[in-house]
């Protein structure tokens, strides 16, 4: 099955582009997030590839004036993985590891937009993430996170929003290999296992740096995948630190931060902090994350486009729908002889039971 990717020199096994192993859970996929400085909007993105069941879809959510806004498309793959482009959605990579320009086009439901990101330091390839439940392989990916500015323009309903270069920052990531996509398997492991899954996720933008930090942990709070970076701009090479840690302070009757506090150790000893205060929730589901209806990797048919918002003042954060976030942050950083302040994002993910939380549950929250 040969497609226009086998065209170029970037096989690396002896088979056509159109397969990726064995694993029909393997996936490939683009995301984007950005923020005004004062958090009067934020923008997310999301594009998978999922080859193995020949679905390719892309979802754009844009926070404006208290209304979390959702675009989604999905159509057939047709195996042709360069075709990034879902409906009204696409990704072009016109510079790699540097530019790349996320465009909305034209579509019944009044979100445009025309943003190109550009690169303020080096990428990251984060430590790969591989999750077993005994002999299962749940997950078994790698992640490249880079931090990076905007310019361009969003129209929501009519009303444009410019974004002036280098004035709005954000990340992107991409990832690929293999974690639960489509329908859900319907044989898990046996005896079933309660379900239980920790995610923190913190890039943070400084005037002259960025700092990354994760952490997958088990439901002992022994983390199974964590790491930080801080790191200058440009070509720098980032410092990999050589210890981390995070402490939550929660929102009461919530799985949310309303406080985070990262602790990080760099080689030589020198001791760093990020004082994170979270100041509102972007919804993953709106890009697809948990999503019933638009989750990654669903056949939608051939094509199909979909559209909703959220208030966010209305929102009940006990449904599981809103669970997975990331909150828009100030954050502090504090290393040796330095103080800077920026913005950033906190993702949290906290299913089932996390003992250094004080959850023994699925749902209970914090008191």
């Amino acid at each position: 099955m040969l497609t226009k990717a086998d065209d170029f020199p970037v096989h690396q096994l002896p088979e056509p582009i159109a397969t990726s192993g064995t694993d029909r859970n393997f996936y490939d996929r683009y995301f984007f997030n950005g923020y005004a400085p004062d958090g009067r909007f934020f923008f997310a993105l999301a594009l998978g590839v999922y080859p193995h069941l020949n679905v390719m879809d892309a979802a754009f959510s844009v926070i404006v004036d208290g209304v979390q806004h959702n675009l989604r498309a999905s159509r057939l793959l047709r195996s042709e993985r360069l075709d990034t482009k879902v409906g009204p959605i696409s990704v072009t990579v016109t510079e790699p590891l540097n530019k790349l320009l996320v465009a909305i086009a034209d579509n019944p439901h009044g979100i445009k937009a025309e943003i190109v990101f550009t690169a303020r330091a080096k990428p990251v390839e984060e430590p790969r993430f591989t999750y077993r439940q005994g002999p299962r392989t749940l997950m078994d990916y790698t992640r490249l996170t880079q931090n990076g500015s905007y310019q361009g323009h969003i129209d929501v309903k009519g009303t444009r929003i410019e974004i002036e270069p280098g004035a709005v920052m954000g990340t992107r990531d991409r990832s690929w290999g293999v974690r639960p996509i489509g329908l859900s398997d319907p044989q898990g492991l046996a005896p079933p296992r309660p379900p239980q899954f920790y995610w923190l996720w913190s890039p943070l933008n400084f005037a002259d740096r960025f700092m990354l930090y994760h952490n997958n942990a088990d439901e002992t709070g022994k983390p199974w995948n964590t790491a930080s970076v801080i790191g200058a701009l440009g070509d720098a090479e980032p410092m990999h630190m050589a210890s981390c840690r995070s402490r939550i302070v929660y929102k009461s009757g919530t799985r949310h931060a309303k406080a985070c506090t990262i602790e990080t150790v760099d080689a030589d000893g020198g001791e760093w902090r990020a004082e994170l205060t979270p100041r509102f929730n972007f919804y993953m589901s709106g890009i697809g994350y948990t999503h019933p209806e638009w989750g990654h990797g669903h056949y939608k048919g051939e094509n199909a486009l979909g559209y909703d918002t959220i208030d966010l003042a209305s929102v009940d954060e006990k449904v599981p729908l809103y669970w997975h976030v990331q909150a828009f942050s100030t954050a502090r950083l504090f290393g040796p002889g330095i103080e800077r302040e920026g913005t950033g994002v906190l993702e949290q993910l906290v299913i089932g039971a996390y003992a250094p939380s004080g959850f023994t549950g699925l749902m209970d929250n914090a008191p």
